[in-house]
């Protein structure tokens, strides 16, 4: 009997070790400097990556496999893959191969189910870090000897793998908040000594600390990062603004918002490898006085804004400790535009009327800030006047071929009377003057 059963039991393990792992979906994401490649696994996976040239390809072999689904192909603007092929080896193993448009570096590593997903074979095609150097370091030295604008890094949450909450009627955080950030980027680009830089520019994962990085190299003077969370209860609505927090949060509602802002790299997928000295520095060095006092006074102008366009949820600035506002450099904060849960929120943030007022509100705001603390060498902090003996309002708005009315909004005077030694910032005018 017992030979019997050791028979059975050997005859199963056979079957259970010949069912093939499934791969059940592939999904392509095009980045500026990566594209990651993404497969929806049954389970587990025993895989090898190999490198070939003439012409450049990443191998990738799949122990025991098979596709269940036609392959997606990238698109016409990926940077570095051209088309995904499969072939069958040895009868049961699968060999992916990835056809490139140059050479690129490959990490591959695998991820847990978790509230979106199944099992899932990540790999990253990496590139493109020279290029964006050079363009950095020409527009350096092409605007060294001139005042520059004032940079703010404008950082769309989510995106790629991580689509952040979904609303009730299906809308995804990823996509408004892109539209918000896109809309934002337009209005800042109009101003003068002003430039906005996008953080994530299409539908694709970039971890947290990436999203520093990429602020960094901008040397940007502010980060926003855009979002429309969500929360338990439904009807929850209204902006918020945050900053980070070196203790405890602000309220329940900004400690949950912060741990799933912060479960992002656990959904996108992290390849833990890639901390090098400049990101641990980042991860252990949290003082931030001067940067988050900074961040305090930006966010509070900006809620400030925020409360003409609609209702807030916290009438004060909230803090929680948002990882994406680690920067110990840039003065940074999170603007929660609405909760996408609720469902008047969620139409709201589909409708592009919104978004612009929106992006006018936090641009009045920035302007209110950067008048009084442009940072020393901008464009922004180069138009300052200090008031002497004799000069009044309309004389000095002479000077500088603007209004008298102009120039007592844009310093927020209820009247003409000014003082001497007074410092005034001086608008520009409509003829770039």
């Amino acid at each position: 009997m017992r030979l019997v059963l050791f028979h059975l039991l050997l005859f199963s393990s056979i079957l259970g070790a010949a069912n093939p792992v499934i791969i059940e979906n592939v999904r392509v994401w095009a980045a500026p400097d990566s594209t990651r490649v993404v497969f929806d696994i049954s389970e587990p996976i025993d895989h090898q990556l190999i490198s070939l040239d003439s012409p450049y390809r990443t191998v990738i072999d799949l122990k025991n496999a098979r596709i269940s689904n036609e392959l997606t192909q990238p698109g016409h603007d990926d940077k570095f893959l051209q088309g995904i092929r499969t072939a069958t080896r040895n009868q049961t193993d699968l060999r992916v191969v990835l056809d490139l448009k140059k050479y690129v570096k490959h990490k591959s590593f695998q991820l847990k189910p978790n509230q979106y997903y199944g099992h899932r074979l990540v790999i990253d095609l990496l590139g493109g870090e020279l290029e964006e150097s050079v363009a950095i370091d020409t527009v350096e030295v092409t605007e060294k000897n001139r005042p520059r604008d004032v940079i703010i890094a404008l950082d769309a949450g989510h995106g790629g793998e991580d689509p952040g909450a979904i609303g009730p009627k299906g809308t995804y955080e990823k996509e408004v908040v892109l539209n918000i950030a896109k809309e934002l980027y337009g209005r800042i680009n109009n101003e003068r000594g002003m430039r906005a830089v996008m953080i994530r520019e299409g539908d694709y994962y970039m971890p947290l600390r990436k999203r520093i990085e990429k602020a960094r190299e901008h040397k940007a003077d502010l980060f926003i990062s855009i979002h429309a969370d969500a929360f338990r209860d439904s009807r929850v609505h209204g902006s918020s603004v945050y900053v980070l927090s070196q203790r405890g949060a602000s309220s329940e509602a900004a400690r949950w918002l912060a741990e799933t802002e912060n479960a992002s790299d656990l959904i996108g997928g992290v390849s833990l490898d890639i901390k090098d000295d400049v990101l641990a520095s980042v991860l252990l060095d949290l003082s931030q006085t001067a940067s988050l006092e900074a961040s305090i006074d930006i966010a509070d102008r900006v809620l400030k804004g925020l409360k003409n366009v609609g209702k807030v949820h916290k009438r004060t600035v909230q803090s929680a400790g948002f990882a994406v506002l680690k920067s110990p450099d840039i003065p940074s904060i999170l603007i929660e535009t609405a909760f996408i849960s609720n469902p008047e929120e969620e139409r709201k943030l589909k409708s592009k009327q919104h978004r612009v007022r929106l992006s006018n509100a936090i641009v009045t705001s920035l302007h209110g800030y950067f008048r009084d603390f442009a940072p020393e060498g901008t464009l922004l902090a180069s138009r300052k006047h200090i008031i002497t003996r004799g000069e009044t309002l309309s004389t000095i708005a002479q000077q500088y071929r603007i209004t008298t009315q102009s120039l007592r909004e844009y310093n927020g005077l209820k009247g003409d009377l000014v003082r001497v030694g007074q410092t005034l910032s001086i608008p520009y005018n409509t003829s770039g003057t």
